[in-house]
């Protein structure tokens, strides 16, 4: 009778030295690298392919990508095999073992083959015959293992030394991890190794005899994973937290290097673990001059080049021996000798939490939650507060800079009152927030400039200091004064001990010299301008419910309930749920254009505040204008190319400023946070994930580190000449709610 086999393909790796084709969301295995079908798909059907005896063949697969699994497998024949899902890589010790464990129990001590899911091999029959050739060995209690015999000095592969000759059974003398070139070079010169497959034969009760020889640990925990496992039609689920318990370790370190009397049998096929763009080349139906193209590309006198677009035109002239891959989001330019490094690319661009390692481009792709959560941590914690917190602090004249050039430099502009308080107040969020900078002494730093240079004979504050700290605009305006509280509140629960009593008096002045005498809001300036805007009366609600969530007193709650009424009788369009910006001093809507002025972004501040408020108050039918507002500012108020929130729009929805600002697209963050966590709505965890998207794609990555492009066109274009620090306040407060906001989820 000729012996079953029991087939498992591993399908676990992400493919990195693939990227920017290969991501986590779907790996190489998934793509057809050369015109006839899937990785993974050939692979099953290579199983399958066996003449004689009984094949039943397994995948072992993530969790992950199950959906796309059961597609692929659907219309395969697994001969009584299937799928079994792990929750979390565990490397391929964990996946041996839990073969092992799946052919003990299904079929006893059976044969059992395990072979990598993305390698291309030449053809079904010489494949097997050389798996059979190995069959006898492994029947006798040995495990095998197969080799190519190198006909290049590789250093992407791992090697075995071998020693006798010979194209039977061989002995292994040792296994060798990637080497460098001049060790490759030596290791064609001397004959007897071979470039390591990864492929696998063996007893069952061998490799289990192994584990608990050499890995009871990693055995133990895989048969308690085992054991706990769930199956339905669709396969076999290993439990979370058990699988998690299995150390992650290769079969090579944990068993095959560590275990004697290893046989390894020299392929007889032609092998490819197109594992590099190097490799792709070498296997890939090629053009006169030796390059392989891909996509639509235009190619003139390139030589010996992989060019590769997945998506736009990609022209190249003049390229040799280079490897070019361009996706919608990302392009690779190497060449194609070093093509293996691609790898380093990868662990950068990951150390930065960058998702385009990740995830695949789609229109209609949704990030779980807490996709972006590495990525922000990192561009907030190790690449914008270091800058901010240095290059942003001006030392010599006390204070913080206005602006930064793309450079980082520091820009000699006069210093905004509203701009020094937001840069207090964002170092002190960053302090609450696990930032282990020198918070305390920036939050003094600030506080005492504007303490010391910008106060009003009345205990107000002015609007503009001159770079050296003398009054270029002394007029006490009620913006200043909100954005002066908000940073007072918070530097108050970080602990300065100034600012308690700073605010008091702040709140005293405004009192006395800014609010009505009507008592329906609060003047533009002491001076009492007779234009009036809703956006100083958003600011102040936002600082009071800041003073109320530092000391509890309800008395600010009071205060903010005068807005809320504002808001209520004259802000708030009920029509056509827009929120007006400018009016005369009797709350009417003022003449012309202005009238008609709505700000995308400050519908989605004013969301988050009222949903903030109705929280503390008790009003939660707040939470419905906070979804007016935003759905408004959805609908009509986002350029439709990029996706950004325009800088006004009229109340029917026409634009009036096309630019797109960085903080409109916080504000939206902070909104879809907000109506997220207020309940009775829709999920808006995949619309959180979007926009934080968006914010980085338009604003964040195109600029140098820790800075950010603060305006963008119409048509996706950089307007900015510098970068404005009042913005910084709003990527902190919105990034670190999204942090909050994820936290838990499980992402990194």
């Amino acid at each position: 009778m000729t012996e079953r086999i029991v087939s498992f393909v591993m399908s676990g790796g992400v493919g990195s030295r693939l990227w920017p084709l290969s991501r986590e969301d779907n790996p190489k295995q998934f793509h057809d690298l050369s015109g006839d079908g899937s990785m993974l798909v050939k692979t099953l059907r290579r199983l399958k392919a066996r003449e004689e005896g009984e094949t039943p063949v397994y995948l072992i697969a993530s969790e992950r990508h199950a959906d796309r699994v059961r597609s692929d497998i659907a219309g395969i024949d697994l001969a009584g095999g299937g799928a079994i899902f792990e929750p979390s890589g565990r490397n391929t010790a964990a996946a041996v073992a839990i073969a092992t464990l799946q052919t003990l129990s299904a079929y006893g001590d059976g044969i059992v083959l395990v072979v990598p899911s993305d390698h291309e091999i030449s053809t079904d029959r010489q494949f097997w015959e050389t798996v059979s050739r190995g069959v006898p060995a492994a029947e006798a209690g040995r495990l095998v293992v197969f080799g190519i015999r190198p006909h290049q000095p590789e250093t992407g592969y791992g090697y075995i030394e071998v020693s006798g000759k010979g194209d039977g059974v061989l002995d292994v003398s040792r296994f060798v991890e990637k080497p460098d070139l001049a060790t490759a070079e030596a290791y064609i010169q001397a004959g007897n190794f071979y470039w390591n497959t990864g492929i696998f034969l063996f007893r069952a009760s061998a490799m289990r005899d192994a584990f608990q020889k050499f890995q009871p640990e990693i055995w133990q925990s895989a048969e308690t994973a085992w054991k706990g496992a769930t199956s339905d039609l669709t396969g076999r689920y290993m439990p979370s937290d058990l699988y998690a318990a299995i150390p992650s370790i290769s079969i090579d370190y944990a068993i095959m290097e560590r275990a004697e009397g290893i046989a390894m049998v020299p392929a007889g096929f032609r092998w490819n673990d197109l594992g590099s763009w190097q490799s792709l080349l070498d296997a890939g139906p090629s053009d006169k001059a030796g390059n392989v193209i891909v996509g639509d590309v235009v190619a003139i006198d390139c030589e010996n080049s992989y060019i590769r677009s997945q998506g736009r035109l990609l022209s190249a002239i003049g390229l040799k021996d280079i490897a070019i891959v361009a996706t919608v989001d990302a392009t690779f330019v190497a060449p194609v000798s070093h093509s293996q490094n691609v790898k380093k690319i990868v662990e950068q661009l990951e150390k930065s939490g960058r998702l385009e390692t990740k995830f695949t481009p789609a229109h209609d792709r949704v990030l779980v939650s807490g996709a972006w959560r590495r990525r922000v941590r990192h561009w907030l914690f190790e690449e914008t507060l270091p800058l901010w917190s240095t290059a942003g602090v001006d030392e010599a004249h006390g204070g913080f800079f206005e602006a930064l050039g793309f450079d980082a430099a520091p820009l000699m502009k006069p210093k905004r009152m509203r701009t020094m308080a937001r840069q207090v107040y964002a170092f002190a969020v960053a302090k609450a927030h696990g930032w282990d900078g020198p918070a305390d002494r920036l939050i003094a730093h600030g506080l005492d400039f504007i303490a010391g240079k910008g106060r009003t004979d009345r205990g107000g504050w002015v609007r503009v200091l001159n770079v050296d700290g003398s009054v270029s605009d002394a007029a006490e305006d009620a913006y200043d004064h909100a954005c002066v509280l908000l940073a007072l509140a918070h530097a108050h629960m970080s602990g300065n001990p100034d600012a308690l009593r700073l605010g008091e008096e702040t709140l005293a002045f405004l009192d006395a010299h800014l609010e009505d005498r009507r008592m329906t809001g609060f003047l533009e300036t002491s001076a009492g301008e007779e234009s009036r805007r809703s956006n100083p009366h958003m600011h102040l609600l936002e600082a009071f419910l800041a003073w109320h969530t530092a000391t509890g007193d309800r008395s600010h709650l009071r205060r903010a309930a005068r807005i809320i009424d504002l808001f209520r009788s004259h802000f708030f369009d009920a029509e056509s749920w827009t929120l007006g910006e400018y009016f005369d001093d009797e709350w009417r809507p003022a003449s012309g254009e202005k009238g008609t002025w709505t700000e995308p972004g400050h519908h989605f501040e004013w969301a988050s505040l009222l949903v903030d408020f109705g929280k503390k108050s008790g009003q939660k039918e707040l939470t419905a204008y906070a979804r007016k507002l935003y759905a408004s500012a959805i609908a009509n108020g986002l350029n439709r190319a990029t996706g950004l929130a325009y800088g006004a729009v009229s109340r029917q929805g026409l634009p009036l400023d096309r630019v797109s600002r960085s903080w409109p697209q916080s504000e939206a963050i902070k909104a879809a946070i907000a109506l997220d966590g207020a309940g009775g709505g829709p999920d808006l965890k995949p619309e959180i994930e979007a926009r934080v998207g968006r914010l980085f794609r338009w604003h964040i990555d195109p600029a140098p580190l820790g800075l950010w492009i603060d305006q963008i066109d119409e048509r996706g274009r950089s307007q900015a000449k510098d970068v404005p620090a009042s913005i910084f306040y709003h990527l902190v407060c919105a990034l670190t709610q999204y942090l909050d906001g994820t936290e838990g989820t499980g992402s990194t």
